[in-house]
């Protein structure tokens, strides 16, 4: 899917099972494949990320077996004697974008020996790796770069192991570089001592790294976070069956949901126990004004009584990931907030300080961008608009809170799959969307002035998507664009600057209400209407009425493309005798000079065109109820439209 639309979300309440974290699942994958024994894996997160490590270790000649949903079985290579190095030992490695797996087998392939290549996507050989290389190579590791000095890709060849007991490496680019040598590290048979130059970064991560190495028997003794040994004759033993964590960086969106759209939400699969940092989010939450509640392996968030979520200024070191998820929440903070020590943002999927700071401007916040800092100003209303997700899952996810504002647009929404395929089902299931009432039906059946009605009845607002094709036909026609060029007409669509206010319809400042009804324009609108560009160029506008408390819409496919989740949708017509006679009235009230027979004619021939054309033809939903209005008052109508809403769980009083 190149796009997903979310309206307008009200607010937000439920329970989610979180997928397997990231960080746990590659790390328990690696290191079952380097222990000796068998690894029942469980819970093990099935992402793009995990993939790339699954394959590789398959390719590498590790047996996995695949057990069931989220388990897998791991036959360990590592023994009792000296580690000899992985089956295969001359091999190309793909690993996509993940440096969950990346970094940890440079190292586990650079001091196990053999031949390998390993590449990645674009972005991956636009992630620093050179300070992990450097410490690999004090230890003997023999490693090429094969484009960029201190980017992958890289060749691997077989070590010339030194007996250098000391190596450095820097702490304050990413933690993965520590990570991926202190957990190939009992390869070597010996003790070595790890010193860690300048502040570490994300020091939460190398605690779920030293958590993850102790389940299969290997414990690094450290001096507080500058220095960390691992002792001669450590080796890797299965633990028989080992549970994966619930990703505590993915809750983070479901709490902050629970915290801006009301609560509570609850999260089952890290709590209080949990060994991963992210959960400390919950703390940095609390201090924007959620209430958190927190047990053994549930976490929930709500909004405070007093409903005022408060800006911060904050140091993010130790919530590298779930801090991301801040910046959104911030959009909806009384006052600036300053998030800081973020500078790991910049090698990461991507360069997400700049990627937040460009997505958060669209929305219409005031962000100041500096090397290790966002500032984020809200401001009182954020407008629609189509967020880039860069190819990085975290983007997608955090970014789809901004719907608590405003419709949104997530580009690329498949990027999730990366650590949770179906986040945006499961945001589904906890976020209540703005209401839509979906009117079609032939042109003249009064549809347009029974959706006015209902709306003004319920308080919600109303879209009359037939104007907007009349808008575009309008301001086509003044563009001097023929209404068969479709890429002409789509151009001018993408381009419209309408707005609907007490019955009044503006292009730009201008009002056109009675202009855009004129039967030229109104036949203008059915050939534009016709065009797929035209159509997907609107769709998005069309989308971002969809606001707080609810919409009610009239027009050809506002319940079968636009809104097919819409909760009531209602098809209404006329016969073709009484719809002529209703426009020729609102003509002559109006000033026009109109044949009634004409009238009747020109609907008979706009009817058997619309029903008949490819794009959007004239016919009722499945799911729509029917409402035939020739003998029925505007009144009886609004009100039959007013009760199916009621008995479809709507009220009268919004």
């Amino acid at each position: 899917m190149d796009f997903l639309d979310l309206p307008q979300l009200l607010s937000s309440s439920g329970t989610v099972r979180l997928p397997g974290s990231k960080s746990f699942s590659n790390r328990i994958l690696l290191l079952a494949a380097l222990s000796d024994g068998e690894t029942e894996v469980r819970d093990l997160l099935e992402s793009d990320d995990t993939a790339r490590m699954l394959e590789a270790l398959e390719a590498l000649g590790v047996l996995v077996t695949r057990l069931g949903h989220h388990a897998y079985r791991v036959k360990g290579i590592g023994g009792e004697g000296a580690f000899s190095g992985f089956p295969h030992q001359a091999l190309e490695l793909f690993l996509g974008n993940a440096g969950t797996a990346f970094r940890p087998l440079t190292a586990a392939l650079a001091l196990a020996g053999g031949e390998y290549v390993l590449k990645g996507v674009a972005r991956m050989h636009e992630r620093p790796i050179g300070d992990l290389v450097d410490a690999l190579r004090q230890l003997g590791a023999r490693i090429d770069y094969l484009e960029n000095p201190g980017y992958p890709p890289l060749a691997i060849h077989p070590p010339v192991i030194s007996d250098v007991a000391t190596v450095s490496v820097r702490g304050d680019v990413s933690s993965q570089f520590l990570t991926g040598l202190l957990m190939a590290l009992p390869l070597l048979d010996r003790q070595v001592t790890v010193v860690v130059e300048g502040e570490l970064i994300s020091k939460p991560y190398i605690e779920i790294t030293l958590a993850a190495m102790a389940r299969f028997g290997v414990t690094v003794q450290r001096e507080g976070w500058s220095r960390f040994t691992v002792a001669a004759g450590a080796r890797y033993h299965s633990p028989g069956i080992i549970y994966v964590e619930g990703d505590a960086s993915s809750a983070s969106y479901f709490l902050a949901a629970g915290l801006i759209g009301g609560g509570p939400v609850r999260v089952e699969g890290v709590g209080r126990d949990s060994v991963q940092g992210d959960v400390a989010f919950a703390e940095a939450l609390a201090k924007m004004g959620a209430r958190i509640d927190m047990g053994d392996n549930w976490i929930e968030a709500r909004r405070p009584e007093g409903g005022r979520i408060l800006a911060v200024d904050m140091d993010c070191n130790h919530i590298p990931d779930a801090a991301m998820t801040l910046a959104v929440v911030a959009l909806f903070a009384d006052g600036t907030t300053t998030l800081s020590n973020i500078a790991s943002w910049r090698v990461k999927e991507t360069d997400r300080i700049a990627a937040m700071a460009i997505e958060l401007r669209k929305l219409g916040a005031e962000v100041e961008e500096g090397a290790d800092y966002l500032r984020i100003t809200p401001v009182p209303r954020l407008r629609p608009a189509a967020i880039g997700t860069y190819d990085d899952h975290r983007m997608a996810m955090c970014f789809s809170l901004g719907a608590f504002a405003t419709p949104l647009r997530i580009l690329d929404p498949g990027c999730t799959a990366k650590t949770f395929p179906d986040y945006f089902e499961r945001l589904a299931e906890v976020a209540v969307a703005a209401p839509v009432i979906a009117i079609d039906g032939p042109s003249a059946s009064g549809k347009g002035t029974v959706a006015a009605r209902v709306a003004a009845a319920l308080g919600w607002d109303y879209l009359d998507s037939g104007a907007l094709y009349r808008l575009t036909a309008l301001a086509a026609q003044r563009a001097g664009v023929a209404w068969d060029d479709e890429a002409g007409v789509a151009a001018v669509a993408a381009a419209l600057d309408v707005s609907f206010a007490e019955g009044v319809v503006r292009l730009g400042s201008e009002d056109v209400s009675d202009a855009i009804r004129a039967e030229a324009i109104s036949g203008g609108a059915s050939a534009v209407a016709a065009l797929p560009a035209v159509r997907e160029a609107l769709l998005f506008r069309q989308r971002a009425f969809r606001t707080a408390p609810g919409l009610v819409s009239d027009g050809r496919d506002m319940g079968s493309v636009v809104f097919p989740d819409a909760h009531l949708k209602v098809f209404l017509t006329a016969t073709a005798e009484v719809r002529a006679e209703r426009r020729y009235k609102q003509l002559i009230e109006k000033g026009f000079s109109a044949s009634l027979d004409k009238i009747l004619q020109e609907l008979r021939t706009r009817d058997e065109r619309d029903s008949q054309r490819a794009v959007a033809p004239l016919q009722q939903n499945a799911d729509a109820q029917l409402l035939e209005t020739s003998g029925l008052s505007i009144d009886q109508a609004v009100g039959q439209v007013l009760a199916w809403h009621q008995a479809a769980g709507g009220t009268t009083q919004q």
